[in-house]
C-alpha cells in the first residue's frame, strides 16, 4: 500500500501552520473540556469519552471516503495507532477523573507539564536538537509546573498527582505522532487513534469496575449509564464533533512541524482554560497556580518566539495541504510507506 505526497501550494512555513492547528486545536479543547466537566455530574467518564470517539468515527469514516486521495481507511502503522490510542485513552481518563475535585485551572496547569516532557521526549528519541535557551525556557516551565502542585501545602491530595501522570502520556501519544510522521493524513490518523480510544476505554471502564469498588465520590467512575439521555442528547454530539475537530488540529500540528518547536504553543489552552471556569463556575484559582501558569506560559512563549524568529531566517519548507484535497482532483503522486512527505 502506498501514501501520497500532496500538491505544493503556495502557503506560509510549515512550522507557522503548525503553530496555527495547535493555537486553534487549543481554544476547541477549552470547549470540550468545558463539556466534559459539566457532564461529569451525571455521566460516567467511560460513556462520555465512547460518545466521542464514537461521534468522530462516524464524521471520518464519510469524510475519508469522500476526499480520497491521500486519507485512508487501511493503515499498514495500525499498530503505532493502536498504541497512541491506548496512551491517549489512559491518560485523559487519569485527567478527566481529577474534574470534580480540582478546578480546571488546576488541573490543566498541572497537566501542561506535558509540553515541557514532549520536548525532553523529542531530544531524547527523535534527536531534535534543543539550544540552550530552551533548556533554559524548559527549566522555568517546570519550576511553574511545581510551583502549581504545591506538593507542601495542606491542599495536596493523591488526586493531583493523576494530571502529571496524563501529561507522561499525553507526551509520549504526541511523540508517536512525529514517528507516523506525514504517512498518514491527519484524518486518517484522527480516525485510528479515536476509533480504537473507545473501545479502550470501555474495557478499562468494565474492567476496573469489576475489581474495584468505586465510593460515591467516584460516581463518574461507576459502569452505570443513565437510561434517559435524549434532552442531552445534542450536547453529547457537540462534544464529540468539538473534540473530534480538535484533535485532528493538534495531530496536524505536530504532523508537519516539528514536536519541540510545536509543545510550547498548547499553553495557550491556559489563560483560556482559567476564563473559561471564572466565567462558568465561578473559579478563582489559587495565587501559587497564577504563578505557576504565568512561568509555563513565560517559558512557551519565549520557545515559541525564538524558534519562529530562526524559521525566517532558516530554510524552512513549504508545508502542504493535504487535508484539502478535493474529490475530482489530481491525485498525488504516490511513494512508499515508509518514506515521509517532504
Amino acid at each position: 500500500m502506498a501514501t501520497y505526497t500532496p500538491q505544493t501550494c503556495h502557503a506560509p512555513s510549515r512550522t507557522a501552520h503548525g503553530i496555527a492547528c495547535v493555537l486553534l486545536g487549543m481554544v476547541l479543547f477549552v470547549g470540550q473540556d468545558a463539556f466534559m466537566k459539566t457532564l461529569l455530574q451525571t455521566y460516567p467518564i467511560w460513556m462520555l469519552m465512547f460518545v466521542r470517539s464514537s461521534v468522530a468515527v462516524l464524521v471520518l469514516v464519510p469524510l475519508i471516503l469522500l476526499l480520497g486521495g491521500p486519507h485512508r481507511l487501511t493503515s499498514p502503522l495500525w499498530r503505532l495507532h493502536l498504541l497512541r490510542a491506548a496512551l491517549f485513552a489512559v491518560g485523559f481518563a487519569l485527567f478527566y477523573t481529577a474534574f470534580p475535585f480540582m478546578g480546571l485551572a488546576e488541573v490543566t496547569t498541572i497537566f501542561f507539564s506535558a509540553p515541557l516532557m514532549i520536548a525532553a521526549m523529542a531530544a531524547v528519541f527523535l534527536k531534535e536538537t534543543i539550544g540552550i535557551h530552551r533548556i533554559g525556557a524548559l527549566v522555568t516551565g517546570f519550576a511553574g509546573v511545581l510551583i502549581a502542585m504545591n506538593p507542601g501545602s495542606d491542599s495536596f491530595t493523591w488526586v493531583s498527582i493523576l494530571p502529571l501522570l496524563c501529561a507522561v502520556f499525553y507526551a509520549g501519544s504526541q511523540i508517536l505522532a512525529r514517528q507516523i510522521g506525514e504517512r498518514e493524513s491527519s484524518l486518517t490518523v484522527g480516525l485510528y487513534t479515536l476509533a480504537f480510544t473507545g473501545p479502550i476505554l470501555l474495557a478499562m471502564g468494565y474492567l476496573m469496575n469489576a475489581t474495584i469498588g468505586f465510593g460515591p465520590e467516584f460516581h463518574h467512575l461507576r459502569w452505570a449509564f443513565p437510561a434517559e439521555t435524549g434532552a442531552d442528547l445534542p450536547v453529547l454530539l457537540m462534544l464529540g464533533l468539538v473534540g473530534m475537530a480538535a484533535y485532528i488540529l493538534l495531530s496536524r500540528g505536530y504532523q508537519v512541524a516539528d514536536a519541540s518547536i510545536i509543545a510550547p504553543f498548547d499553553y495557550s489552552y491556559l489563560p483560556i482554560a482559567a476564563l473559561m471556569a471564572f466565567v462558568v463556575w465561578g473559579e478563582v484559582p489559587a495565587l501559587t497556580t497564577i504563578v505557576g501558569m504565568a512561568l509555563i506560559a513565560a517559558s512557551g512563549l519565549y520557545i515559541g518566539y525564538r524558534e519562529l524568529r530562526a524559521a525566517r531566517k532558516g530554510n524552512d519548507p513549504v508545508y502542504v495541504a493535504e487535508t484539502v484535497t478535493a474529490p475530482g482532483s489530481t491525485p498525488p503522486q504516490k511513494v512508499p510507506d515508509d518514506q515521509t512527505w517532504p
